[in-house]
């Protein structure tokens, strides 16, 4: 048995040796034009949901219908997140399509999302997606509950809509 557990030993540490080799040594490449393994992605989502979903467990959303949505898409707008997400009837910039992970439809994300976790991705940003920290640049709270508002609203805003919503008053 104690062959077998110092076999198990040395194994895990030769695979360890070999992962910082590969990782340390520059074998990986971070290119935004190399696409990751599936086994990678799989990993990188698994980690980004669970993190969202334990760090946005306390956050207490307003009343539904307390914020503003249509301040939200004005927020939205001038924020940038049409840059890099699109939005009714405005497409993302063409400069967006190199980030890698490429950013997401929210259309498709923010009803598999609760408003407390899309804020506190907001808020907190996402490491090594692109995703900035609104929370970090100043953007106060209670502008990003709007924010957060307008998503959750996104999959039915018709582009007339948003376009009157983010018109210059």
């Amino acid at each position: 048995m104690k062959t077998f557990l110092a076999l198990i030993g040395l194994l895990a540490i030769l695979i360890a040796a070999a992962a910082g080799v590969f990782f340390l040594g520059g074998f990986f490449s971070v290119a935004a034009t190399e696409h990751d393994p599936d086994i990678v992605n799989w990993a990188l989502v698994q980690v980004r949901s669970a993190s969202i979903a334990r760090h946005a467990k306390d956050i207490v959303a307003p009343t539904p219908g307390a914020t503003d949505p249509q301040a939200g898409a004005r927020a939205y707008s001038t924020r940038g997140c049409v840059n890099c997400h699109g939005g009714p009837g405005v497409e993302w910039g063409k400069w967006s399509e190199g980030i890698n992970p490429d950013p997401p439809d929210l259309k498709e994300i923010v009803e598999q999302r609760e408003p407390r976790e899309l804020f506190w991705v907001v808020k907190n940003g996402i490491k090594m997606t692109g995703m900035p920290s609104f929370g970090a640049t100043g953007v106060a709270d209670d502008e990003i509950w709007k924010i957060v508002s307008f998503l959750k609203k996104l999959p039915t805003v018709t582009p007339e809509e948003y376009k009157a919503w983010t018109a210059t008053p």
